[in-house]
Parts: structure tokens; sequence; C-alpha cells
């Protein structure tokens, strides 16, 4: 018996998905959750084999519930299913701990396989998410950048900074507010050594 949990603030999706367990007699759920704040105090206690998690809760960002529940619950797996497959979204997740990344799209026949997937040490994903997986490794591998210290986010961050592009449209691109932009470059800075951005781009290109 496969236990799920699912984290999902949209109550006809996640009884969707609740639906599916049930019809399966393989899986048991454990937790039918509406929000990160859920999600964090409820998921320790039952510890499920898989968890199903929304990205965009409407109290919090998956991915971070994910990093802080990976500590507290390392032998479960993180299965992504989500609306959203832009470059932030997709590598934060997989970044912080998520084996797995499907979008909302996906047949129902296509997420109990990735249930199973993932039990069995698997990586489940949207056919899109593989291949901006598989683009963005062949990328890394061509350029050859390699600074460990930084996140695949921050990573990308820099490269557009490097490329003369201003906060608010970083922030533009990215989806996110120009606020979060300027909380990455900090960490940038911080993890670099070094305190603006002419020596973060110049060591960048030393790498590159």
């Amino acid at each position: 018996m496969i236990s799920v949990g699912i984290v999902e603030d949209e109550k006809f999706y996640n009884n969707s998905l609740k639906r599916v367990l049930d019809i399966h007699e393989e899986f048991t759920c454990v937790a039918q959750l509406y929000s990160g704040a859920e999600a964090l105090k409820q998921l320790p206690i039952v510890r499920p084999d898989i968890v199903l998690m929304d990205l965009h809760l409407k109290d919090s960002q998956g991915s971070d519930v994910i990093k802080v529940l990976k500590g507290q619950m390392p032998q479960s797996s993180f299965v992504v299913i989500t609306s959203f497959e832009d470059d932030e979204n997709v590598f934060e997740s997989l970044r912080v701990g998520a084996v797995g990344y499907l979008m909302k799209g996906e047949s129902l026949d296509n997420i109990v396989k990735a249930i199973h997937d993932a039990y069995n040490g698997g990586v489940p994903m949207s056919n899109s998410i593989a291949q901006k997986v598989l683009k963005f490794f062949r990328s890394q591998s061509e350029k050859e950048i390699n600074i460990p210290e930084l996140s695949v986010t921050e990573l990308q961050v820099l490269d557009l900074l490097a490329k003369g592009q201003q906060y608010k449209e970083i922030a533009y691109r990215k989806k996110v507010s120009i606020e979060t932009i300027k909380k990455h470059i900090s960490n940038i800075y911080r993890k670099l050594g070094v305190s603006n951005k002419v020596e973060a781009i110049n060591y960048l290109r030393k790498y590159s």
C-alpha cells in the first residue's frame, strides 16, 4: 500500500486527485490538505510515501514547503503538480527536493503512473518539463559554467545581469517581484564574496 498526501488549494482539483487515489486499491490517501500551513503541520505526523504538491498555494510557495518538509521527512517523495512550467518554478522545485514535476493537464493514468514511478525511485515528469530539464543540462555542459556556490535561479539572475538587464527587467522575465530579485542578488554577492555587480559579473565570466 502506497500512502499519499495531497496539498492543493483548489478544492475541485484536490478532490479529483483524491478520487483517483480512492479508485486504486494500492493507494491510501492519508492527508488531503489545502494550504502550506496545513501541510507543515500535518504531513510530518502522517509521513506519506508520496506527496502531491501544488506550487502556488494561497498562503505560501510550494517549493518553500517542500524545502522545510524534506528535512523533516527524508523518506517521503514530493511530486509537483502545477499549472506553471517556467524555469523558475521547475528548477527551484527540483533543487529543494521534488523528485517529479507534472502539469495539471496530465491524464489521470499518467498521474497514477507518476506516483508508482516516484515510489520506486523514478523521476516522473511531463514531457515538456523533461525537455526543459534536458535542454538546461545540455546548455550547462556546453557553457562549462562551474559556480557550485550558486543555485540554478541565482545563476540565471547573474547571467541576466551580465547581459545588461535591469532589476525590473529581470523581475518581469522571471515573473517575480523586484524585491525577490534584490534578495537573489544579495545572496549572490554573499556567496561569491563580492560587493558589487561588476565583481559578480567578473566572477561569472571567469567560469564561462
